[in-house]
């Protein structure tokens, strides 16, 4: 019997079909409690193109996809359940490096990358935050000021 998705994994099938709201995915990742493995004492996460990918999962299957390729063996993953508000408001700032939420990463045509970006992450982490402000001063010299 297959599970039924979550709704942040619908949100994310709508946006990799090139529908639904990017705006609504966000706001649905904010909402949505996801699993987080554990390994160390801390939060499972990988390296990749100059960011720190905080690795998280709708659900126990993705997990399980991802802990068969990942996990340690035959012994089961620990995990933690968070809000992924919390992850990208409060954990992502506590790392001192680009970070971001990388959702279902195991999940064939599944998966989603929430960037270090403003509308993301908080603006004072976000690797585009002075790009956002530029581009707000631009605008003002354009109206003449």
């Amino acid at each position: 019997m297959e599970q039924a998705r979550t709704a942040l994994a619908e949100r994310i099938a709508e946006r990799r079909r090139g529908v639904g709201d990017p705006r609504a995915l966000v706001g649905e990742m904010r909402r949505s409690v996801l699993l987080v493995p554990t390994a160390g004492g801390g939060l499972w996460s990988a390296r990749s193109g100059g960011v720190r990918w905080i690795c998280g999962f709708t659900d126990e299957a993705a997990l399980v996809r991802f802990a068969l390729r990942h996990g340690p063996g035959d012994q089961p993953m620990d995990y933690a359940a968070l809000l992924g508000a919390r992850i990208v408001d409060e954990v992502v700032p506590s790392l001192d490096e680009p970070a971001g939420l990388a959702v279902d990463i195991a999940t064939e045509d599944g998966s989603m990358f929430f960037p270090p970006v403003v509308g993301i992450v908080p603006d004072g982490v976000a690797v585009d935050a002075g790009e956002a402000d530029a581009g707000e001063a631009q605008e003002e010299r354009g109206h003449g000021r």
